[in-house]
């Protein structure tokens, strides 16, 4: 007897929407707590500008308890990914207030970082639990992981969307699994709902003054500006690995790396005599949409952010890359006939689909924050700036599904960090 396809995804449906929403509550409440107390260490550190010199000792102390107490958690969203490729153990839940507890810490004390790998990582690590709790296979447990990657990333910066489309697109380049849509989907805009309307976490908004007709010209030159973003995050990904191989060939302790870190913030902090590049610099992406920037400031923050994850700090690098993309745009703006705060926001999202492969995502995280009608600029600048970053990642753990280009075959299959080797002996 043929079987009737509505109907066999009936139980299917019902078992999606009971696990998502169990996800979408625990990833938006993580969420919703990880934002308060983000709120909170950044006030608490900009009335008390001392506190960046506990940055060292801060950084040590949180490195000290990951290296006796979470070496099985350690790998963040690289370990995430890993299980999504290779399904082995469950994450611990000992990752989820780790992380808290580190990127609080990190910012509270003026280290340079982001807040979406905390998201990621907590929202991932409670959906995890659900696999022994309710008996589920292999299978079902990627679903949970994706899913819960895309409720952390959906509800940490208020675009469910672009948290579903980055859950789907961020663990293999090149390709987009669909047998996680309706779970991915569902999980990102629930915690999402919770996070705004249950526990009232209010997001940052930018605004755009103009944004001119998009003719053929105009496309031209987002291309141009394309090029430029996707370089720059290919940079940004190469700062932070060449810090990390830095610091593991010259102290052999790993938790010292986050005190040496640390202490090369405070010094380039002081002798800039600025806090500017500490910390999420939220004020400054909002400064990017309408007052000039000059040139070295989004090279700054490539170099505070690049010591302080390549050291082993906690948080993320998203924010600091929108930090990096607006100001970088807001620069080019005086090269390129286009609007300020359109190139700002172009370079918002484009540097962040260089850095992480995940285009898609980062065109409709710009249509949530910006608005319709920036869509075919931020098609043009992120599909642009994801072929010219290469395949460098700030996920190292991401599989080459599809080379960006032909002469790059051999990646295909191949993790991130294992073709950044095959490209290595290439050169040798």
């Amino acid at each position: 007897m043929k079987k009737n396809m509505p109907l066999i995804l009936i139980p299917y449906i019902i078992k999606w929407l009971f696990l998502t929403t169990i996800i979408g509550i625990l990833s938006g409440t993580a969420s919703a707590v990880f934002l308060n107390l983000l709120e909170w260490a950044t006030f608490t550190r900009q009335a008390n500008p001392t506190l960046i010199f506990f940055l060292p000792l801060g950084g040590l102390i949180i490195s000290l308890l990951y290296h006796y107490f979470g070496k099985d958690v350690a790998g963040g969203n690289n370990l995430i990914l890993t299980e999504i490729h290779q399904p082995k153990n469950i994450i611990k839940f000992r990752m989820a207030p780790l992380v808290l507890l580190g990127t609080v810490t990190t910012h509270l004390f003026g280290g340079s970082a982001g807040r979406e790998g905390s998201a990621i990582q907590m929202a991932a690590s409670l959906a995890d639990q659900l696999t022994n709790i309710f008996f589920l296979n292999k299978a079902d447990r990627k679903i949970l992981l994706i899913s819960g990657m895309a409720a952390g990333f959906g509800s940490v910066f208020g675009t469910p969307l672009a948290g579903a489309l980055f859950g789907l697109e961020v663990f293999v380049i090149g390709k987009m699994t669909y047998e996680s849509i309706f779970p991915a989907f569902l999980a990102s805009i629930i915690a999402n709902e919770v996070t705004k309307n249950w526990w009232g976490i209010h997001h940052s908004t930018y605004t755009i003054s103009s944004i001119p007709t998009a003719t053929i010209t105009n496309i031209f030159f987002a291309s141009i500006a394309g090029i430029v973003f996707g370089l720059a995050g290919h940079l940004f990904s190469f700062s932070v690995e060449k810090v990390k191989c830095f610091l593991s060939k010259r102290i052999s302790f790993p938790p010292m790396y986050s005190f040496f870190g640390g202490l090369a913030v405070v010094l380039l902090t002081f002798s800039l005599g600025t806090f500017r590049y500490n910390g999420l610099g939220l004020s400054t992406i909002e400064e990017a949409f309408h007052t000039p920037m000059e040139w070295y400031v989004f090279i700054l923050k490539i170099v505070f952010t690049s010591i302080t994850l390549g050291a082993g700090f906690k948080g993320g690098e998203v924010t600091c890359l929108f930090f990096i993309g607006a100001t970088l745009g807001n620069f080019l703006s005086n090269f390129i006939p286009l609007p300020m705060g359109l190139m700002a926001a172009m370079g918002f999202v484009a540097i962040f689909a260089a850095a992480s492969n995940t285009p898609i995502a980062c065109i409709v995280m710009a249509i949530e924050i910006f608005g319709l009608d920036i869509q075919l600029y931020a098609a043009i600048t992120c599909i642009t700036a994801y072929l010219f970053s290469g395949h460098a990642s700030i996920y190292s753990a991401q599989i080459i599904g599809i080379s960006k280009h032909s002469d790059f075959k051999s990646t295909e299959g191949k993790t991130v960090e294992e073709s950044l080797q095959i490209d290595k002996n290439r050169e040798e």
